[in-house]
This record gives structure tokens, sequence and C-alpha cells, in this order.
């Protein structure tokens, strides 16, 4: 399974550490960090941290880990789509917004719908590629599940191309992983895709 390893608190830096370093960038930009409307950034950018990445000190495998049995033998695909997700580039910290697309077919349990989307959620709150992001998400949930097979699909805009760089706006990037009968069977594969649609095309219209 592809984890992305937290600091442990000896290494992290203390709050205060987090300020100062906020207060270089400020200085760095140009701006005077002691002036009125600068005073309290600092403490504010370092609380955003805090919840933006919050992923590093939550367990994407325990999100996973109490399943139903009694599913009278459902063998289909489950999917939960259109799961809106937050990210930061880990390339230039700019953000990553997107839908995340995730199914799976059970093998003899399943997994309440909410903590797939917590998966996502989890590898979403980490400096993040999009294309490992999609490989995390998928490989969790099966090696927790153990399922038949796993889709997932990430659709999203990455501020760093459109907000810096060639500057291209309302370019959306698509990454997939296919695991199991989606990648042997392409009548599954299809139905998966089928079933995801084109969310992007859907909401500009």
């Amino acid at each position: 399974m592809l984890e992305t390893p937290s600091a442990s608190p000896e290494e992290r830096p203390s709050e205060a550490e987090a300020q100062m370093a906020v207060r270089t960038l400020l200085r760095w930009a140009g701006e005077d960090p002691n002036r009125e409307g600068l005073l309290d950034t600092p403490a504010r950018v370092a609380r955003a941290y805090r919840e933006w990445f919050k992923g590093y000190d939550e367990d994407p495998v325990a999100d996973l880990q109490r399943t139903f049995e009694e599913v009278e033998g459902y063998d289909e695909v489950v999917m939960l789509k259109d799961i809106r997700f937050e990210s930061y580039c880990e390339h230039h910290l700019a953000p990553i917004i997107g839908v995340a697309h995730v199914g799976y077919i059970p093998t003899n349990r399943v997994v309440g719908i909410s903590k797939l989307a917590r998966v996502v959620e989890t590898f979403s709150k980490r400096m993040q590629v999009q294309e490992k992001m999609t490989a995390q998400i998928a490989h969790t949930i099966r090696d927790v599940l153990q399922p038949k097979g796993v889709a997932v699909v990430l659709e999203a805009e990455h501020h760093c191309m459109s907000t810096r760089g060639v500057h291209k706006p309302g370019v959306t990037m698509v990454t997939s992983m296919m695991l199991g009968r989606f990648r042997q069977d392409p009548r599954t594969r299809k139905e998966f895709l089928a079933l995801v649609g084109n969310p992007v095309s859907r909401n500009r219209t």
C-alpha cells in the first residue's frame, strides 16, 4: 500500500516557528508583517495548515476497518461518485480542486459509503500529486477490503497551472486506476466509466 509517512512530533517545528516562517515569506513577498492587516496572518496561516494537511495525522486504513457481511450475496459494483476534494500540489502548494469517483466489487463484505469518502479526504489533505493520490486511494481500498476489483477516477483543476506558469484556467486533469476485475474485464470497466459519466461537461452546461 502506498503511504506518505508523517513527521514525528519531535521532527515537527513548533507553532511559533511555523508563524515565524510565515513572517519571513511575507517579508520576502515585499510586505511588512507588522502592519495592522497582517499582524494575525501568521497565526491564521498556521491554523489553516493544520486543517489543510490534517491527513498526515489520519489513518485511511482505520476508516475501512468496520465492514458489513449481511449483503444477501451482493457482488456487483458499489460506487460513490462526485466526491469533492481539495488538496495541494506538493510542487507549488497551490490548490488542487476536483471530484473523485470510487468503486469496488465486494467479495463477501461491504463498507459504509462515508468511509470511501473519508479515504479520499485523508489522502487529499496531504501534499499531493494527482497520480499518486489516485494510486493511494485504490491500493488502500484493495488492501483492506480485498474486493474483486477497485476503480478510482480523479478529475481536478490544478491552480499551479491555472493561476501561475502557463495560466490556463478551466483545464481538467483526469487520472484513473483500475485493479482486479476492472482491469481484467473490459465490460466491467466500461460499466464503471458509464456510471461515472462526464461530470466536467455536465457541470458546465
